[in-house]
């Protein structure tokens, strides 16, 4: 016989499979199987149909393609044999998914099948439709399924159960269906139809609250006395798992019991005494038992309030912590975090626990456990535990120094009940862990420091001893250097010192010393040694008896190839030698740090820091209402985030659209000036809030060029109209809008006229929903500027609501939008807006013009963005061609 022919028997090509040495000769033998199988389709050979269908089955395991192979399935499906069902049933679970549109073929013969004499047959029809039953599927066959839910045989039952179970996910309309049929189940004996039961009343639940309403009143209390039935039966073989009942059962009951008593107190004291039950007299020595146990803690956790059970609960985690099985014990972990929001005081009763948890071997152990104990620490227990954490850092893996610190350093400094503490608990850590502390922690810590005027030599002492023995930590040397170069003299001198504290004798070339070090450390980074040349000119003025060696130091900089150490070198050089009497004044100690500052700056709530989470919105001159929030700025993408923002603006996130400090044009002396203006984001933005002065002002940025001072980068962003401020001094006519404007009374400005060269009209971009046509010319006489006439056109079936276009421009470049038409565009192509814009090029000639823009508009409420760049304007502006990048 042919080895590659159709009759060859499944395990024979299996064998063939197996023996393939290569890839490539698995490949030829998958390859000829195929070629003979689909040789005996299409030659409609009956008698080895199913066998080939087993042949495809085990050929897509292997990861072919099989899909020629289906219909083959559904022919074998409408045979009237069950064995040729089976496998047809079998190859269509495997070969074929909802998705398929084949599938729709198979409808009539499920249907037919679900009604069959024989059962053995209405199960694999079942079984089928519980694998790839669609929403059509779903609808049609529901009422076979749901007739199926009472058959006389359990096995159908269960399968019939588990079938609905699809069919609700797929259509939860149908839901309503199942309600009686599926409380009917939950009075089985059968444990396997009583699961299958439980589960259905479950997804129930979760796709209809008057399902979970109804069984709430029905249903409760009989499962409640199921699961007691089941805590309390006798040893049974056909459902005993390592000593327990059907554990399977009690996880199923204990899931629809919490889903019925969360929210609704009835429905949670009437199981109150069979979960205490449950929790009670289950043993925890198996781990059928730990699940039991873990879904009972869960249920208790979830219901409604009931103190006693829950410390029961949390009790029963406190013994999962001490459990062998590392699996046992981050589960522990995991239900001891949602229990703090819940009941934190029993959950502190395992705080040893918990904290030796945080020194497991295990890494996610380790690491959840740390943060639970974070959870766990308050004003009452800080200090004990941040000693036992400090105490581990010593002997913790690296990897795992870096969470530890930074828990720690949140800790000390959220519930520090004392500065010095504070310090101490610092310095500590630094010396144990300083490279894996953050910059804004040890930042922190001079503010602190600064802000203890009592604690300044204490301080500085306790860095010097800490300096000593931990050099290597890069964060420590920084502090210890900043603050030997304020309070080197308190160091020297033994000023403030404190009982707790042990006399050390230091010399001024002890702390010259200490600095010298820092910087010819050849592991130290820019910062330190940045920090250690400030701190030797401060110590040249506290201790003049070094200033000659101080200045041999620094002097050693001069020749740096970092550019930052030989500035700073040559430049305090250059105090020593020329400024020695404004030298004591330059080095005085820094003044106290504001701790509230620091503290909302690193918050991030300093008044003046960019905002995007204000509520407020813009009303813009599109007509369009446009929340503060919206991602508008940065149209170039050169933010900057050092660029203040306007002092009172509503809407902060507008400032410095192209990365450059865009403050407001200080009006001239006299000039009266709106209170209101300071309050129009995109007046501080355009700098247009008072009216121009005839002075050139020098605080103004210049962000054109040389030749264009005082002139705006960006002109009326969202189409407000603004023009340059050159213009607006040469004509009044034209800054009276602006002046209006900011009153909120702005007449629509007149539409540019376009009267120069013409251009032809050029498709900017287009896609599948948006058409952007620009019209070109050029005024006479003025080849720099260029107007251009922008036609959008909606070419989907929807209409465009709240309509906003947006431009921005590098700073060589002037733009001038006017308001749009409209800010409504009508449905597939039935209507256009219009706008018109200006560019002006300073730099015509040399730089192309380019152009950033964002679309943005609502279909049906939803908003939509839309966003690009044009980078080639036409070849007669600028020698180029014409083209759009979108971005969208």
């Amino acid at each position: 016989m042919n080895p590659f022919s159709s009759g060859t028997r499944l395990r024979d090509m299996i064998r063939a499979i197996r023996a393939c040495k290569t890839a490539a000769e698995e490949r030829a033998v998958v390859r000829k199987e195929c070629a003979a199988i689909r040789a005996a389709i299409n030659e409609n050979d009956q008698d080895y149909r199913h066998r080939n269908i087993a042949k495809l089955m085990f050929i897509h395991m292997l990861g072919y393609p099989t899909h020629f192979g289906q219909m083959e399935c559904l022919k074998l499906i409408a045979s009237a044999g069950f064995p040729e069902k089976r496998i047809g049933y079998l190859g269509l679970m495997l070969l074929l998914d909802e998705r398929q549109e084949v599938l729709m073929l198979v409808t009539n013969s499920l249907k037919q099948d679900l009604n069959h004499s024989n059962q053995y047959i209405v199960g694999l029809a079942l079984c089928a439709l519980g694998n790839i039953c669609s929403a059509e599927m779903a609808r049609d066959l529901a009422p076979d399924v749901e007739r199926l839910l009472q058959f006389r045989d359990p096995n159908i039952r269960k399968k019939a159960a588990l079938c609905s179970i699809r069919i609700i996910r797929k259509v939860p309309d149908l839901a309503e269906n199942f309600l009686n049929p599926a409380v009917a189940l939950l009075k089985e004996k059968h444990h396997g139809v009583l699961i299958t039961g439980i589960e259905l009343c479950t997804d129930l639940c979760k796709v209809s609250s008057e399902a979970l309403d109804y069984f709430r009143k029905k249903c409760t209390e009989s499962l409640v006395k199921t699961l007691r039935d089941v805590v309390n039966s006798p040893y049974s073989p056909e459902y005993d798992i390592s000593g327990i009942a059907d554990p399977f059962l009690h996880i199923r009951l204990l899931k629809l019991l919490r889903m019925l008593g969360q929210g609704d107190a009835d429905a949670s004291d009437c199981m109150n005494d069979i979960l205490a039950q449950v929790a009670t007299k289950t043993e925890s020595n198996k781990n059928a038992g730990n699940a039991i146990l873990y879904e009972c803690v869960e249920t208790i956790m979830s219901i409604e309030d009931n103190g006693g059970l829950r410390v029961l609960a949390i009790n029963i985690l406190g013994r999962f912590l001490s459990n062998r099985d590392n699996n046992i014990r981050y589960v522990a972990l995991n239900m001891l975090m949602k229990a703090m929001t819940v009941d934190a005081q029993a959950v502190q009763r395992h705080r040893a626990t918990i904290l030796e948890c945080v020194k497991d071997s295990d890494a996610s152990i380790r690491k959840r456990a740390l943060e639970l104990l974070y959870l766990l620490v308050n004003e009452n227990n800080v200090k004990p535990l941040t000693k036992e954490l400090i105490e581990y850092l010593e002997v913790s893996d690296q990897e795992f120094k870096g969470d530890l610190t930074a828990k720690i350093c949140s800790i000390v400094e959220k519930f520090s009940p004392e500065k010095i503490w504070y310090i101490d608990q610092m310095l500590k850590v630094l010396s144990e862990a300083g490279n894996f502390v953050k910059d804004e922690v040890w930042h922190a810590l001079i503010v602190v420091i600064s802000n203890a005027s009592d604690l300044h030599g204490y301080t500085a002492r306790a860095l010097y001893r800490a300096f000593q023995t931990s050099a290597e930590q890069e964060t420590l040397v920084r502090v210890a250097v900043w603050c030997i170069g304020e309070y080197g003299d308190l160091l020297v001198n033994n000023v403030g010192m404190l009982n707790i504290e042990e006399p050390v004798t230091v010399t001024e070339s002890d702390a010259v010393d200490v600095v010298e070090v820092a910087i010819k450390r050849h592991t130290s980074d820019l910062t330190t040694k940045a920090m250690a040349l400030v701190a030797l000119l401060k110590l040249s003025s506290r201790f003049p008896s070094c200033s000659e060696r101080i200045r041999d130091i620094i002097v050693q900089h001069k020749g740096s190839l970092v550019l930052e150490l030989q500035q700073r070198s040559i430049e305090f050089n250059f105090i020593l030698e020329k400024h020695q009497n404004i030298r004591s004044a330059l080095v005085e100690r820094m003044p106290v740090l504001d701790e509230a500052t620091f503290s909302g700056r690193r918050a991030g709530s300093v008044p003046g820091a960019v905002s995007t989470s204000s509520g407020a919105s813009l009303n813009l001159p599109n007509g369009v209402a446009k929340p503060a929030a919206a991602p508008i700025a940065d149209l170039l993408d050169l933010s900057s985030d050092d660029a203040p923002a306007p002092s009172s603006s509503g809407g902060d996130f507008l400032q410095d659209l192209l990365g450059i400090d865009l403050l407001p044009t200080p009006a001239a002396t006299g000039a009266s000036q709106n209170p209101k203006a300071a309050t129009d984001v995109l007046l501080d933005l355009l700098s247009i809030g008072t009216p121009p002065t005839g002075q050139s002002n020098s605080s103004t940025p210049d962000i054109l060029s040389s030749s264009q001072d005082n002139k705006m980068l960006l002109a009326n962003l969202d189409g407000l109209s603004s023009p340059s401020l050159s213009a607006q001094a040469a004509s009044p006519a034209t800054a009276a809008p602006v002046l209006d404007l900011l009153d909120g009374f702005a007449p629509s400005p007149k539409k540019q006229e376009v009267n120069g060269t013409a251009y032809p009209s050029i498709v900017a971009y287009e896609s599948s929903s948006l058409k952007i046509a620009f019209n070109f010319a050029k005024s006479p006489g003025n080849p720099q500027t260029t107007l251009i006439e922008a036609t959008f056109t909606n070419l989907s079936p929807n209409m465009y609501t709240d309509f906003l276009f947006q431009a921005a421009v590098p700073k060589f470049l002037q733009l001038h939008l006017d308001p749009a038409s409209s800010n409504s565009l009508p449905a597939s192509g039935n209507g256009s807006i219009t706008q018109s814009l200006s560019v002006t090029n300073s730099q015509h000639g040399k730089k192309s013009l380019i152009m950033r823009i964002r679309i943005a508009y609502k279909i049906n409420g939803k908003d939509v963005l839309e966003e690009g760049q044009i980078n080639n304007f036409p070849r007669e502006f600028d020698s180029t061609i014409f083209c759009f990048d979108s971005l969208t």
